[in-house]
């Protein structure tokens, strides 16, 4: 039986800007870093205590990644405060966040374009 979601995958061009972005902008911890391959690392992020990690994957090492986005809801407890502290920090919006019947939600993108969704 499947008990959780373990890794998704996001395809970026460089993985230092992306581990980078992800680590001090978004506040996310390294989870494992492992060499694979010249200039490659098997390198997953995640916040604190969270079972489920991003994989940064390089494009290069991966044939098809034009044709794969990644599609990631991350749930938060306070969307305000998290959209605040991360537009301090430099990630991108798509607007401003929006309330709807179930929840709060946000747009932003990484700096290769991915697009993720904050909700609370």
């Amino acid at each position: 039986m499947i008990t959780n979601l373990a890794t998704v995958a996001v395809y970026v061009e460089d993985q230092q800007k992306a581990k980078d972005f992800w680590t001090n902008k978004v506040g996310f911890e390294v989870k494992a870093e492992f060499p694979m391959g010249p200039n490659a690392h098997w390198l997953e992020v995640g916040p604190q205590n969270a079972g489920t990690h991003l994989v940064i994957y390089p494009k290069s090492m991966m044939q098809g990644h034009e044709n794969r986005m990644a599609s990631i809801v991350f749930a938060c407890d306070n969307v305000m405060e998290t959209y605040e502290n991360m537009k301090a920090n430099g990630v991108s919006f798509k607007g401003e966040p929006n309330s709807m019947q179930w929840g709060t939600f946000v747009q932003f993108n990484d700096e290769d374009g991915n697009e993720f969704l904050l909700k609370g």
